[in-house]
């Protein structure tokens, strides 16, 4: 077996960069005219978020941008993935649009442009407009794909001069299954099977709309994707064909609601077979061709996989974590660098060569303080550096990864654990907002800037 190189380059023109959302790090809730999200409603409920924790102030980023922004530009980051908040932008959802909101990000393009940084922008990362919840439903009517179409259109005739990368949507499990079906995210509901499907199906013809008002309204050259955070099987010997055909059939099945529709254009038997002819959405005329209009990348989410392998009747067998497997402080976080290369090996192998972007990556820790003005997160830097090694192994294997945002730039709201877990390779003291770049963030510097991991 020959030695592995000592250092890891990237080809020429790899994009290198941070990310973050504005429910997990702007704070300014009810500023500037911004209305309620679901999630400042179901963080104000008792026993919803640990410790009572709210993003009402998080990072408190809304009057702290220009510091932070001056920070990035120190440590070399110069694409930056950012989400825009919906209720500041329409207050209500699908009524009169906020100046204040507007004003708003144009502030922070201003300060972005000032440091040389270029916008990746998020249309929606979760923070759906509480009133939309209380009138019709939310993402559970359809309803929601006309007040998601008409925000879209706002967002690119605003802001399309000013960005030319876009995101859709972040995570369709996240705010339909996770928050419809188990409750764990806003609003917290538990609903039949047919209305999660029923609202997964609503979420992808909105990112079709996504898609549609950058082609309309954008610039010339724009680019627009989803954002998806794939079940990645890892197949427990990769030289194995059978193993092999294990990860690709579970990696079809688990990610049936999203990948497969997004590019097959239909709900296929398989997926019928899956969720039940009886919990199967109901489609409308028109509604893949908006889904499947041409992206020009597919955003990954990696943090974790699992491993798979051929049963001895050839059906796959997925293996359960010992106890003992290494984690980070997320309950949900095996440390699986494995993932990374996976991901979108198999995007690729099932679906086609497309171009894709890793648009987030990390490891949440319960954090050291800052001790002599530095945090000592050796326990970071090594996650970081042997998902890239994994990903560098995919990009030589001829898979067209042409980025990677990190998750995250600074210690942020962290949903139900609230301000528990940091991901931050910032330290975000919350009492005083004082910044301090981690041993991560002075050693992502230098991957950003040699384009290599050593």
């Amino acid at each position: 077996m020959p030695p592995r190189p000592s250092s890891f380059r990237f080809p020429d023109h790899f994009i290198w960069g941070v990310a973050a959302a504005a429910t997990q790090i702007e704070g300014g809730a009810g500023e500037g005219g911004k209305g309620e999200s679901v999630w400042d409603r179901f963080s104000a409920a008792p026993g919803r978020i640990l410790n009572g924790d709210t993003p009402a102030v998080a990072c408190d980023h809304c009057h702290r941008f220009r510091e932070d922004f001056a920070l990035m530009r120190e440590l070399g980051v110069k694409h930056y993935r950012l989400s825009l908040a919906w209720p500041r932008i329409i207050p209500d959802g699908d009524g009169a649009v906020n100046p204040a909101g507007i004003d708003f990000y144009h502030r922070i393009f201003d300060a972005m442009a000032d440091n040389g940084i270029t916008p990746w922008v998020t249309m929606f990362h979760w923070d759906l407009p509480q009133s939309l919840e209380d009138r019709f439903g939310g993402w559970r009517s359809r309803r929601v794909v006309d007040a998601f179409a008409r925000y879209a259109d706002t967002l690119v005739r605003a802001f399309g001069d000013r960005v030319r990368h876009w995101f859709t949507l972040n995570e369709i499990i996240a705010f339909t299954r996770n928050a419809y079906g188990i409750g764990r995210n806003a609003p917290g509901l538990r609903e039949p099977e047919a209305v999660v499907n029923q609202a997964y199906h609503h979420a992808l013809v909105c990112h079709g709309h996504g898609v549609r008002a950058v082609r309309e309204y954008g610039a010339p050259g724009s680019s627009v994707g989803l954002v998806d955070n794939p079940r990645i099987p890892i197949p427990l010997r990769p030289e194995s064909e059978a193993d092999l055909a294990a990860a690709r059939a579970v990696f079809v099945e688990d990610n049936i609601r999203v990948l497969e529709p997004l590019h097959r254009g239909a709900y296929t038997d398989a997926y019928r077979r899956v969720v039940g002819e009886e919990n199967c959405p109901r489609v409308e005329p028109g509604d893949f061709a908006l889904v499947t209009q041409p992206t020009d990348f597919l955003g990954l989410n990696v943090y974790a996989g699992f491993f798979v392998r051929a049963g001895r009747d050839g059906a796959p067998e997925r293996l359960p974590f010992p106890t003992a497997f290494p984690g980070t402080d997320s309950d949900w976080h095996r440390i699986t660098p494995q993932a990374i290369y996976w991901c979108p090996r198999l995007v690729t192998d099932v679906y086609g060569e497309q171009p894709l972007t890793i648009a987030e990556n990390g490891g949440g820790y319960a954090d050291e303080p800052v001790v002599a003005g530095e945090v000592c997160d050796l326990h970071r830097q090594t996650l970081l550096r042997s998902y890239l090694q994994e990903l560098h192994r995919a990009i030589a294997d001829g898979i067209p990864v042409r980025g990677y945002f990190l998750w995250s730039f600074m210690d942020n709201f962290e949903w139900g654990v609230g301000y528990s877990i940091r991901f931050g390779i910032v330290h975000v003291d919350y009492a005083t907002q004082r910044r301090t770049p981690k041993l991560s963030a002075r050693w992502y510097a230098d991957v950003m800037r040699g384009n290599r991991v050593a």
